[in-house]
């Protein structure tokens, strides 16, 4: 008895160790999103543990949506980093939504509604550091992502925008949302006839609002982001007469 109440009072340490220990590398810059996590095998020599901890913390890490783990084995293979830890607001929505689950054409009109809103702010603010929206990008760029890696970074993308403009409350709603706005945007990609083409798209209108952005455009930041929210729902949707009506600001 009383080795096995060591055995479960010594575990959680361990894998709670492994969580602190990738969490303070994120807190630090040591680590960013598009960054890869070593292998477990690496993780778990590196930190003393077993491996089983390291899963269970990379497992927490992606409930928390701070990393995408991807199975197999090449260069492609282990966890990608796409988020910077948040506050507990925060996660209690990823959470929320990823246990519940939202409509999603309610997701995607409250998308409109905000990101709007909020690169309407960032264009008609002066000195906004898009410094993280930019690493997004360019992890974007690499080809060899999978559209599930992909699009995980592309909703980290969108929401390094949000805490951009500084508004907490719209930074909190859009982390909540981002676990139901990878669940659609991925179920759907199935849809697609070409998905390399429609990454390519997708890259360009990322960087076309981030130019409306620094050209102190808001009209066409906001007009931007909306074509670019709608345009993908409307391509993924089954019902592609409601998806197509969103369309219209």
């Amino acid at each position: 008895m009383g080795d096995e109440a060591s055995a479960r009072s010594i575990e959680p340490r361990a894998w709670e160790a492994v969580l602190e220990h990738i969490e303070r590398k994120l807190l630090d810059g040591e680590l960013a999103p598009g960054d890869r996590l070593p292998g477990e095998r690496a993780l778990a020599s590196e930190l003393g543990v077993g491996r089983s901890s390291v899963r269970e913390a990379l497992r927490v890490l992606e409930v928390l949506g701070l990393i995408r783990t991807h199975t197999g084995s090449g260069p492609t293979a282990g966890a990608i980093i796409i988020a910077t830890p948040g506050g507990g607001m925060s996660a209690l929505m990823r959470l929320q939504v990823a246990a519940r689950g939202f409509p999603v054409d309610d997701i995607v009109a409250t998308r409109l509604v905000l990101e709007a809103h909020v690169v309407g702010d960032l264009a008609a603010a002066s000195g906004t550091d898009l410094a993280a929206a930019d690493r997004l990008l360019d992890a974007m760029d690499e080809p060899a992502l999978d559209p599930a890696e992909f699009l995980a970074l592309d909703a980290a993308f969108h929401l390094a925008l949000a805490e951009a403009s500084g508004n907490q409350v719209v930074t909190a709603t859009m982390a909540g949302l981002r676990s139901g706005i990878e669940g659609y945007a991925l179920a759907g990609s199935g849809r697609l006839g070409d998905w390399q083409a429609t990454a390519a798209r997708l890259r360009s209108e990322h960087r076309g609002v981030v130019e409306a952005i620094r050209a102190a455009d808001a009209a066409t930041a906001r007009r931007r982001i909306h074509d670019h929210i709608s345009r993908y729902y409307a391509e993924i949707s089954p019902d592609r007469g409601a998806a197509s009506a969103m369309r219209t600001p």
